[in-house]
Parts: structure tokens; sequence; C-alpha cells
């Protein structure tokens, strides 16, 4: 630490590699915090999380009874051991709380005053975060599996809505419409994800093994079909062309950086693209258990070196280094399956959500504490500055 901040005063090293060495220091020593609960407000599984990008300090919550509920996540108490509390939820008691099970919550990218919630009750609503009220309600003809909005658009406000038809939707909230769709995909649309890069590049994972790269600009629409073997698939081979993976893709999740997108799909593979050319990068994870029928959240850690990569994997959590595909550990503490994980990086800390009802938190172990100088002092003192003194009496 101290060789950091003397090579940083100095100007020997980039003034962000300290904070790129404690956070990735931080994330290493993740562990089940047992001094911070959060409240448990849903009755059956949850489903999504997503913290606000504003502060960091606001979650959400959606589980599969149609709760959503909405968390303060700071420490007012001072106490060591507190309780995360719901603020605020939209119940079954509330008049437009969904029907069927929520499947994507997500705040609006520029402040806490608006959040939108997806579910299989074919709606997508955009929420008053003050009157807890729908300020509008999309409605689809198929289930709604996942949606997303940028979190770089300056000059659209669409959200892509991706449901049980091949068809993917893009809503406008200026004018309160589907302003038009993406066609391509065969098969339902499980999960769609923005650039964090480029405000019209948008990627679609669908059930026909094909995850998709569109401008949404362009008349044609699709730029790239991901192919998993780089147009080098032999002639011989049974495996259709141009799939990103032999089963039903389910998650997606770009790099902050936007330059690379990592899919997971239910032949227990996850892979590493080039989001410029759609190149596989060939980065082996080994065997990724995913079980799941409908989408998978999974997340990507911010500001570390090298970058981590936290999935979903039955009822544990498992870290992997983006890109070179290592396994650093299995986060355990779930009774079941863990379908969500959103990752903090004001303080590196990951909360997760499973069907056992239960929202986790992950934090950094705290350093183990160092030897008092004092007492240090003492042990180490040089004998040549040692008291030897003595009367005569006890001389003689």
């Amino acid at each position: 630490m101290l060789g950091f901040l003397e090579a940083r005063q100095v100007g020997l090293d980039d003034p962000g590699r300290l904070r790129r060495a404690e956070a990735t220091r931080r994330v290493l020593k993740l562990e089940l915090n047992k001094d911070r609960d959060v409240e448990r407000i849903h009755g059956s599984g949850v489903n999504t999380l997503d913290i606000e990008p504003v502060e960091g300090r606001y979650m959400l919550s959606g589980g599969s009874d149609g709760i959503i509920a909405l968390y303060d996540l700071e420490n007012f108490s001072r106490k060591v051991h507190y309780t995360c509390k719901s603020i605020c939820s939209v119940g079954r008691n509330h008049p437009d709380v969904h029907k069927y099970s929520v499947e994507t919550v997500q705040w609006y990218p520029h402040d806490t005053g608006m959040f939108t919630s997806s579910s299989f009750d074919k709606t997508l609503k955009i929420w008053d975060t003050n009157t807890l009220q729908p300020a509008d309600v999309f409605h689809f003809e198929g289930t709604v599996y996942s949606h997303h909005m940028s979190p770089v658009a300056t000059k659209h406000c669409l959200i892509a809505v991706g449901t049980k038809g091949p068809k993917v939707q893009l809503c406008d909230l200026k004018s309160g419409s589907c302003s038009h769709i993406l066609q391509g995909h065969r098969q339902e649309i499980l999960a769609v994800s923005w650039s964090p890069r480029y405000e019209y590049i948008l990627a679609t994972a669908s059930a026909d093994s094909k995850v998709k790269l569109w401008d949404i600009r362009r008349a044609s629409g699709c730029l790239i079909t991901l192919d998993q073997h780089n147009g080098e698939k032999s002639k011989a081979s049974s495996e259709a062309a141009n799939t990103a993976h032999n089963g039903r893709v389910n998650g997606l999740c770009f790099t902050r950086d936007g330059l690379h997108l990592l899919t997971i799909g239910t032949d227990d593979r996850m892979r590493l693209w080039n989001s410029s050319n759609g190149e596989n990068t060939l980065v082996n994870y080994g065997k990724v258990c995913n079980e799941s029928r409908k989408g998978l959240k999974f997340t990507i850690s911010h500001g570390c070196s090298p970058e981590f990569v936290f999935v979903p994997y039955g009822s544990a959590i498992a870290v992997y280094t983006v890109y070179s595909g290592e396994l650093i550990t299995m986060l355990r503490g779930h009774y079941n399956t863990v379908d969500c994980c959103v990752f903090q990086p004001n303080f590196q800390e990951l909360y997760s959500g499973s069907r056992d009802c239960n929202i986790l938190a992950w934090v950094p172990a705290l350093r183990e504490p160092l030897p008092d100088e004092d007492d240090e002092a003492e042990t180490q003192k040089n004998p040549a500055f040692e008291d030897a003194w003595s009367s005569s009496d006890e001389e003689g």
C-alpha cells in the first residue's frame, strides 16, 4: 500500500493503479456478510436485482410473486450488525401490482425518480419512484422475458424488450408507443442488452441458439450474428451454422467498456465475444452450470485489474476472471438456485437473489489488524539502549 502511495506521489505510477489494485483485492476477499441482512419481502423466488448507478445506494428487487421492493443499502444506524430495510414496495395489495412473476427491474440510468419493470403478465411498466404509481404501461402479445434501457443514450429513449415472440420490440418513452421491431430470431427472446459504449448498438439472445448485434439506425437492423466457430465450422458437422451456443441462450452482459460481450447458454458454456467484429475469443471457462429456462442475470465487476464475472451456478455464485477464464472461487450461502446477482462498484459489494426468497450481501473481508507499534517496539528494542545500571549493594 505504501509503495503504491509513494510511486503515485512522485509521478511514477498512473493515479488509477492504486484504486484498481485495492478494488481487485477487495473482490478477491468477497465473503458472506454475517453482520448485514437484507429484509425479506418476497414470498417466493427473487428473479432480478438492480442498483441505481447515480449514488449506488438504492436497490430494486423483483420476485416470482409479482412484488417489487426498493431497499436502502446505507447503514444509518452506525451499528456493526444491521438490516437493509425496504423503504417501500409494490405489494400484492397495490392496485397496479404485476399479476405474475417479475422478470426484470431496472432503474432509469440518470436519476432515481423512475424505474421500470417487466413481467410474465405481458406488460412493461414505467414507475414514478416518489408516488409508486405507473406513469406508463406497455402491453405485449406474449410473455415478457427481459427489457433494458441504454445507460449512455442521449439521442433516444428506447427500451428494448424481449418477449415470447421472435421479434424484438423497441418502446419509445417519449411517444409512449412501440416505435419499431427488429426481426431475425426464430424463437423467443430471452435476454437483451444495450452497449455501454455506443447508444445505437443492441445485443439480443434467443432460444434459437443465436445472439445478434443490431444497429437500430439501419434499415436491415442486424449487424452480426455471432458464430461460435468463427466461420470455420466443418460442413460435416451436425451443428447449425451461425449459432452462439448449442442450446438456448439466456444470458447477456457487456463488459463495462463495451468492447466485449459475455453470453451464457443452456449448453453449460459461457463465451466471450469481441463486440466490434463478433469474433469468439475462445476463452475457456469450463462447465458453467445453467439449468434456467428463462433469463439468467449475471454481472461483471468494474474498476478491477483483471475484471471478474459473477455467474449464478446452482445454489452458488461462480467468480471467473473475464479474459483468462480462470475460476477464482465459489460463493456459497443460498439454500436454493440463484437466479440473479448485481455488483456495487463503489464499495466492491455483491448482492444475489435466489429461489430461497433471500437476498444475500457479499462484502470484502476486513484487513487483518496490524500489530501495535508500541508492542512491536518493545519486542525489538536494541540491547544497547537497555538500562544496565545497578547499585553497588547489589553487586556486593
